[in-house]
């Protein structure tokens, strides 16, 4: 059992105080490199960089968008544009000719022709018999309406409805009492005399605060105007672990 206990307390584990951290050492920063161009370090001076011009492209390791020797350019074009002699073409068949329709010659019948020179009687025709006779909408006899007249035109009379009011069959008991009515207010017809009130009740302002009483007071107790003996006290015990006050102390 004892040892079990010293093997407890051998591996207990104490907690890390912060105050034991002394702060990281100079190989923690990482400071930005005075060295080159790239993240060069702003506070420090910076030498001029020169670099190299970039390489111009090559025929031989690019390959070109011109034609080469081995294409077949025709002579008249140039950088330009095309430049040769004026040519000249004849113009083309016109569309449609073999579907000309104009008539020819024999197409006329010149004897069939007929000039009225007095000499031919008049001629008469019939008139064609016209469309949509059978689906005529127009109204027959009988198709119309007529009112009648017996018993129109003379006088008319009618008898009114019984009235609920002052006949035989009012009910009387419905009729409001003396009592249903409201007199009516005397100031809305003759002069308002004056009417008054009571204010209501007032406080004079204090203080709401608890005071002291004669009783709370301890003159016995009092020695700033005595004479006494002096009294010293020892210290307190400071740690290191203490966080020291920091004050702000503000800039004249």
């Amino acid at each position: 059992l004892s040892q079990v206990t010293m093997a407890t307390e051998q591996t207990k584990v104490r907690p890390m105080i912060a105050a034991k951290e002394r702060g990281p050492g100079p190989g923690r920063y990482q400071l930005p490199s005075s060295v080159g161009s790239t993240a060069h370090d702003v506070t420090k001076k910076k030498a001029p960089g020169f670099s190299f011009g970039t390489k111009l492209p090559n025929s031989i390791i690019k390959k070109s968008d011109g034609p080469g020797p081995k294409d077949n350019v025709a002579p008249s074009i140039t950088r330009t544009g095309r430049q040769t002699a004026p040519a000249f073409s004849m113009g083309s068949r016109p569309a449609g000719f073999k579907q000309s329709r104009t008539p020819a010659p024999g197409a006329y019948s010149p004897e069939n022709v007929k000039c009225d020179k007095g000499k031919s009687s008049p001629a008469y025709t019939m008139r064609p018999r016209v469309a949509g006779r059978k689906t005529d909408e127009t109204p027959a006899s009988n198709t119309y309406n007529l009112k009648s007249t017996v018993g129109n035109g003379a006088p008319m009379y009618s008898m009114t409805s019984r009235s609920a009011m002052g006949g035989f069959a009012q009910d009387t008991a419905k009729a409001p009492g003396p009592g249903k009515y409201n007199p009516t207010n005397p100031d809305k017809f003759q002069k308002k005399s004056a009417a008054y009130s009571m204010s209501a009740r007032t406080y004079m302002p204090s203080d709401q605060t608890k005071k002291p009483g004669p009783g709370a007071h301890n003159p016995e107790k009092v020695s700033a105007n005595k004479k006494s003996s002096p009294a010293f006290s020892m210290g307190i015990r400071h740690t290191e672990y203490l966080t020291p006050l920091i004050v702000d102390v503000p800039d004249v």
